[in-house]
């Protein structure tokens, strides 16, 4: 027995002095993911039991146990917050979703080669534009004398203060943000389907099978996994896949009322009110419950399709 020790003891060291290039990269991932990814959610979820106070630091600060909880149920945003962040994500969820998948079916089904490049090229774009430029590109075509108002008073009609108005609001910034995202969104359905065996639907031509048969039968059974994947972390992200940036963006005064979410309360208040403790209260129940979203949404995806994330 402590013969078998020693020897699995003496591969083990002979293996890392091998590849000692790579262990001192995993290291390296690991002290950056300590650092940056596991302290930060640790110091978080520490804050949420405390009352943090600048001078005393996060450590020295007073414990107060489920205070913080209790301010955060009493708050009189926080049904609407809730609301609107997770209407804003199903939104999101809703309208971003499929058109992806559907757009990758398309993409992969181009003939030409230079022509599918050309197309994935220009789908590609947007995504590389940062919120602000998306934001200069909607401010200038639904400003008071932009595009859609110049034609709107061309045709005789009124004029329409989109970016100020609520009920504008919404569809704004989902359509924007499936312009921007549409086209990256395929790049993983893409990959799935280049894996699914070209024979299969060569069988399918000789059997008859016509292209909405073989999307059926063929083309949604091989990405399923991947899409199954995605829609369980788009369950688990509802309370935080509302899009923090772009709101802060195009929200103001005038829209606050359907715009504002838990991640942009979070920022006004704990950054610009010193709400410390709230905010990181408010940040740990979010994640809590994204984590229970994503374990519900993995077990029905097990049960309705025997695939899940783990």
């Amino acid at each position: 027995m402590q013969k078998n020790l020693k020897l699995r003891k003496n591969i083990s060291l002979e293996i890392i002095s091998k590849y000692w290039f790579l262990y001192l990269i995993m290291i390296l991932t690991l002290i950056f993911y300590t650092v940056f990814k596991y302290y930060p959610i640790i110091v978080q979820t520490v804050c949420a039991f405390k009352e943090y106070r600048l001078k005393d630091g996060i450590w020295g600060s007073q414990w107060v146990g489920f205070k913080n909880f209790s301010d955060l149920i009493s708050m009189p945003d926080i049904s609407r917050l809730i609301k609107n962040t997770v209407g804003i994500s199903v939104l999101r969820m809703l309208v971003g979703f499929f058109p992806p998948i559907i757009l990758a079916i398309f993409i992969f089904d181009i003939k030409g080669n230079k022509f599918k490049k050309i197309s994935q090229t220009i789908l590609y774009l947007p995504h590389f534009f940062s919120w602000v430029i998306v934001y200069s590109i909607v401010f200038a075509i639904f400003n008071n004398t932009g595009l859609i108002n110049s034609l709107l008073e061309f045709f005789g009609g009124e004029k329409v203060n989109f970016l100020q108005s609520r009920e504008w609001f919404r569809p704004m910034l989902i359509g924007s943000a499936l312009w921007k995202d549409l086209g990256w969104g395929t790049i993983i359905y893409l990959a799935a389907l280049s894996s699914i065996d070209t024979s299969l639907f060569e069988a399918a031509k000789i059997d008859g099978a016509g292209p909405i048969q073989r999307i059926r039968y063929i083309t949604l059974p091989g990405i399923a996994s991947v899409v199954i994947f995605f829609l369980t972390l788009n369950i688990g992200g509802l309370f935080t896949n509302a899009g923090t940036e772009q709101i802060l963006l195009f929200y103001s005064p005038a829209t606050w009322e359907v715009a504002d979410v838990i991640d942009t309360w979070i920022f006004r208040n704990s950054l610009g009110g010193f709400e410390y403790s709230l905010g990181a209260t408010l940040g740990f129940v979010q994640a809590v419950i994204s984590l229970v979203l994503v374990m519900i949404a993995n077990k029905i995806a097990i049960r309705a399709s025997g695939r899940g994330l783990w």
